[in-house]
């Protein structure tokens, strides 16, 4: 479920339209156990799927982001407007233009846990057919993820995980 928040800003949420969230991890028998979450758009906003694009490109520059095959590490003290929280088995994201939880696999929470970190991602390529609740097998998501054009205007940032204390 996704809310919007209200902030000053470029950005239009009718043009972004449904922002969906997705947590995986890469192959553990491949030595790849790390958790990634992407937010994306399904390109559905009030001027389709290049508003949704252009408004998402504006979202990742007002983060003070940028797209391309660098990760940004953003796991150090300071302020950033995106924050990570573990909570029931679910991925809860904050940030401005959304407020959104997604459940996440088993093998994704203990990859969170153990590294302590979450390469996140945000697509500023709408993905319409990856909707929620629909199945997506690992070709979908390769063919998405892996397309050159797909990450390069796409942003990588390393988050840190919060946990609330109990």
């Amino acid at each position: 479920m996704t809310t919007a928040n209200t902030v000053n800003t470029a950005v239009d949420p009718a043009e972004l339209g449904t922002m969906v969230l997705l947590a995986w991890t890469g192959d553990p028998a491949e030595g790849h156990d790390t958790p990634y979450l992407v937010a994306y758009s399904l390109g559905d906003g009030t001027g389709g799927g290049e508003a949704a694009r252009a408004a998402a490109a504006t979202m990742i520059e007002e983060l003070g982001l940028t797209t391309g095959d660098v990760l940004q590490d953003r796991t150090r003290e300071g302020t950033f407007p995106v924050q990570l929280l573990i909570q029931a088995g679910q991925a809860v994201l904050t940030m401005p233009h959304m407020n959104a939880q997604c459940p996440a696999p088993e093998e994704w929470l203990a990859a969170a846990e153990e590294r302590g970190t979450v390469h996140f991602m945000i697509a500023a390529r709408p993905w319409p057919e990856a909707r929620p609740g629909t199945a997506l097998s690992e070709e979908v998501l390769k063919s998405f993820l892996g397309d050159e054009a797909v990450l390069a205007d796409t942003a990588h940032v390393l988050l840190p995980v919060s946990r609330l204390r109990g």
